[in-house]
């Protein structure tokens, strides 16, 4: 499996992105997707996840009601949308994928990972 994420760029607070994550190879295997992302001088957090099919999301409580994650499955291509961008959402984003049909919310619950994308919001 492999992931690409992209989307990321310079915004102002109170804008918005929408991060694509674009997935190829075995991507039948896959029981979750999730994001994370990870600031300066912190450690990579749990954002968001959603199962194989859609249909069940996941949110970090610090982004609910501002991210959405979707995916379109006919694309094998998994969204991050975020809203009302602080400055504190500035990070790298990361797209993983997940074989357990358990969701994790974890670093070490995702086998496959992609190569980031910079989100930077300016106040």
């Amino acid at each position: 499996v492999q992931l690409q994420a992209s989307g990321g760029g310079l915004v102002q607070a109170g804008g918005s992105l929408r991060l694509p994550c674009a997935a190829s190879g075995r991507t039948f295997s896959l029981n979750y997707m999730g994001w994370f992302r990870q600031a300066p001088g912190k450690e990579r957090e749990f954002v968001a996840a959603i199962t194989s099919s859609g249909v069940s999301t996941y949110y970090a409580d610090s982004v609910k009601g501002r991210f959405t994650i979707s995916r379109d499955i006919a694309k094998n291509t998994v969204y991050l949308q975020i809203n009302s961008l602080k400055p504190e959402d500035t990070a790298v984003y990361y797209c993983a994928g997940r074989l357990d049909v358990r969701l994790s919310y974890v670093i070490t619950g995702y086998r496959y990972w992609g190569q980031g994308t910079q989100v930077t919001v300016s106040s």
